[in-house]
């Protein structure tokens, strides 16, 4: 009876994996062995465990990653592509993210941008960082949207809090004006606060003519730029050569060991923090 009190009592006060845990240990003959010490710390690691893993659940939920498979563990590191292994695994730390460092992945299209930044997010989330996914164009849609309701700065609080962000196709189309200056207030907010990954297709050095405004594109640059670390994918399209592997495998591709093959450092400066600064 004083045992289903205690259970009773335990899911009251919202510990359910500790009254799963005092049931299971109750049907051990040989519990009676285990010192109270031995007995509570299993209880309170198992009450511990859960609410670790519901936390990263709801991170990887609010994430809204692109590519949910991704993860930096499944990189390939294939000589012919001369992948840096140490520099990845830097990244892999996030001391980065805790310097409020930015991370610049260009490329051609299909070379794994979008793959790279995900696996990045994923295991940022698997640390309990904040990430936040959003296509460039679709983050300025909400921002415009936002801006027209009157709930432009809750977005951008919500934006702010956020301490990973990835801005995956960046630079498909043109920054009005307006746009740059949404776009402004997303990077002032966050620099040298927060982290960026921005993903995009054409090089760095050609950011400055997706802008209608100079002078907003020199403040915008100067914040998502500065402080930033750079790696640049080259090779082939690898949706192309995905295809016929699809059909080899009825349909499925095995992202996690192609998009990997792609990043082609080239190590420079290196920070007080270890990582090199990638230069294109």
């Amino acid at each position: 009876m004083l045992t289903n009190q205690t259970m009773q009592k335990l899911i009251e006060m919202r510990l359910p994996a500790m009254a799963n845990e005092y049931a299971r240990q109750q049907e051990i003959t040989d519990i009676g062995a285990m010192d109270f010490d031995s007995r509570f710390g299993l209880l309170v690691d198992t009450e511990w465990i859960s609410r670790t893993n519901n936390r990263i659940k709801r991170l990887f939920k609010e994430a809204n990653l692109r590519i949910t498979t991704a993860c930096l563990a499944d990189v390939n590191y294939n000589a012919s592509r001369n992948l840096d292994r140490s520099f990845i695994l830097r990244l892999s730390n996030f001391v980065w993210v805790k310097e409020a460092r930015n991370l610049l992945i260009t490329g051609c299209t299909g070379t794994g941008k979008s793959w790279l930044s995900c696996a990045l997010g994923a295991d940022a989330c698997r640390r309990e960082i904040k990430v936040g996914y959003y296509r460039a164009n679709r983050l300025l849609n909400e921002l415009r949207i936002s801006s027209g309701d009157g709930s432009l700065t809750k977005l951008l609080n919500k934006l702010k809090k956020t301490e990973l962000l990835i801005l995956d196709d960046w630079g498909l189309s043109m920054l009005s004006p307006a746009d740059g200056q949404l776009m402004m207030e997303v990077l002032e907010d966050r620099y040298e606060l927060s982290s960026t990954i921005i993903a995009a297709q054409a090089p760095v050095s050609k950011w400055h003519d997706l802008f209608e405004d100079s002078t907003l594109a020199d403040a915008v640059l100067d914040r998502a730029i500065s402080n930033a670390y750079r790696i640049e994918l080259q090779g082939p399209s690898l949706r192309r050569k995905n295809v016929g592997v699809e059909a080899a495998s009825g349909g499925k591709s095995p992202l996690s060991d192609d998009m990997a093959n792609v990043v082609d450092i080239q190590p420079a400066v290196t920070s007080e923090s270890g990582i090199e600064n990638v230069r294109i």
